[in-house]
C-alpha cells in the first residue's frame, strides 16, 4: 500500500504531511499520560512485528502494493493513539531508510496505513468485542485495511497520473484489499493471540497490558 513519489499532486503530498503530523501530535499527547516502562517495551515489540510484516509485499494494479499493514493489530494491543504512532514510525523508517514508499508521499502513506487503519480498525474492534472478540479482531484488521486502501485509492484517483481513471483506481485498490484483507484479519488475530500467550508466560509482557 506504499504510494511512491510522483503519483500524488504536490499540494496533496504537502497537505497530508501536515494533516498526518497534526493527528500524530495529538495522538502523542493523548498517549503520553499512559506511558510506562512496560508500554515502551511493548511499543518496541509491536513496531518490530509490524516492520517485519510490512517488508513482505507484492505489487497490485494502481501503482502501489499489498501487504500486511498492522494498524489494527497495533491499535488493539497498544490502544489507538500509541498504535498509530508505532505504525507511523515503521512507515517513516521504511520510506526514509529502505525506500519503500516515497519520501514526498510520506504524509499520505502515514495517513492511510497508520492513522486510518489504526483508528478505523480499533473502532471496529471496540464495537464488536463485547459480542465476539475473535470476530472483532479479525474484522478490525479486515475492515481497517480496506478503509486504508480506499483512502489510498481516492488519493491516487484524483492524481495527475490517473486522469479519467478515478473509479477504476478506487475500485482496484478497495476491492483488491477487501479480498486480501481477510489475510490481514487472520494475521491480526494471530499477532494478538501470540502476545496474549506471551503475556501469560513472560514476565516482560503481562496480560493486563494487552489491548490496554
Amino acid at each position: 500500500m506504499h504510494t511512491p513519489d510522483g503519483f500524488l499532486h504536490p499540494w496533496m503530498a504537502g497537505a497530508f504531511l501536515l494533516i498526518a503530523g497534526a493527528v500524530l501530535a495529538v495522538a502523542a499527547m493523548r498517549a503520553r499520560d499512559s506511558l510506562t516502562e512496560y508500554r515502551v517495551q511493548l511499543f518496541a515489540v509491536v513496531a518490530a512485528a509490524v516492520f517485519a510484516g510490512q517488508m513482505l509485499n507484492w505489487p497490485i494494479p494502481g501503482g502501489t502494493s499489498a501487504h500486511f499493514v498492522g494498524g489494527a493489530f497495533a491499535a488493539i494491543v497498544l490502544g489507538p493513539h500509541l498504535g498509530a504512532l508505532a505504525v507511523a514510525l515503521v512507515v517513516a523508517v521504511q520510506a526514509l531508510v529502505f525506500g519503500d514508499g516515497g519520501a514526498l508521499a510520506l504524509g499520505a502513506n502515514i495517513w492511510n496505513m497508520a492513522i486510518v487503519q489504526a483508528y478505523v480498525g480499533y473502532a471496529v474492534y471496540v464495537t464488536l468485542a463485547d459480542r465476539n472478540e475473535l470476530l472483532a479482531i479479525v474484522a478490525s484488521g479486515w475492515i481497517g485495511i480496506t478503509a486504508a486502501a480506499a483512502s489510498a485509492g481516492l488519493q491516487l484517483g484524483v492524481s495527475p497520473g490517473f486522469t479519467g481513471e478515478f473509479l477504476a483506481v478506487v475500485a482496484i485498490m478497495t476491492g483488491g484489499h477487501f479480498i486480501l484483507g481477510i489475510g490481514e484479519g487472520v494475521l491480526t488475530l494471530a499477532g494478538v493471540r501470540l502476545l496474549d500467550r506471551a503475556g501469560v508466560e513472560s514476565e516482560q509482557l503481562q496480560p493486563e497490558g494487552i489491548r490496554a
